[in-house]
């Protein structure tokens, strides 16, 4: 083979890694000027800076006033019972704001398995899974939950449960964020049950169905 095609083949070779280097070198040098991107996709927008001007509006403000008494999607307004668990007074209340039939024990106890089973147990003894296997751990920084059949829960206002969920309480986090107010007292209402079933008497069952007991 001639030497000049040899030649010939090592300088295109060699040409071949050009464009290579100077992307490398593009890619981690600093420029004053923005970059040239022949492919935009959402790199470069136009938009409105803020506290920019808007030729669209008769005030010319690009940063519109919110539109008064709107509220965000998904607010839940305020009302007190309902929505924070709490009386006029602030207290707690004690009785349910909602309405308590099958229906929402059946969505409470839906929700309490997926929020609440992996450290308070599907009875509410406190003896999840979380918690078992943090006992087992032994580290020092685990706080048990408290059981629902002890007095000290089973003394609280609905009100408290419910802001408990809400906010959550020592080393429980708030739930407020994932679980929708009226879920909360669905979970409240079931846990409720819960211990009344823990503490139940003959008496409490239905005169019809005691000729079924042990």
């Amino acid at each position: 083979m001639p030497r000049w095609i040899v030649y010939a083949l090592v300088i295109l070779a060699v040409a071949s890694l050009l464009p290579f280097a100077f992307i490398a070198r593009a890619r981690g040098a600093k420029a004053d000027r923005t970059r040239l991107r022949p492919i935009q996709n959402m790199g470069t927008q136009q938009k409105y800076l803020p506290q920019s001007e808007n030729p669209l509006f008769a005030d010319s403000r690009a940063m519109r006033p919110a539109v008064e008494g709107a509220v965000r999607r998904g607010t839940v307004i305020d009302d007190g019972a309902f929505a924070r668990g709490r009386a006029a007074d602030g207290q707690f209340v004690a009785e349910f704001p909602v309405a308590v039939n099958r229906a929402l024990l059946l969505r409470g106890q839906e929700r309490y398995n997926i929020y609440c089973s992996p450290c308070h147990g599907l009875t509410g003894a406190g003896d999840g899974l979380v918690s078992r296997r943090a006992d087992a751990l032994q580290e020092g920084t685990w706080v048990p939950p408290l059981t629902f059949h002890g007095d000290q829960v089973r003394g609280r206002p609905v009100g408290h449960i419910f802001n408990t969920i809400t906010h959550g309480i020592r080393n429980m986090p708030a739930y407020g964020s994932q679980i929708d107010p009226d879920e909360r007292w669905a979970i409240v209402a079931y846990v409720r049950a819960l211990q009344r079933s823990q503490s139940a008497t003959v008496t409490d069952v239905p005169p019809d169905l005691r000729a079924g007991l042990r």
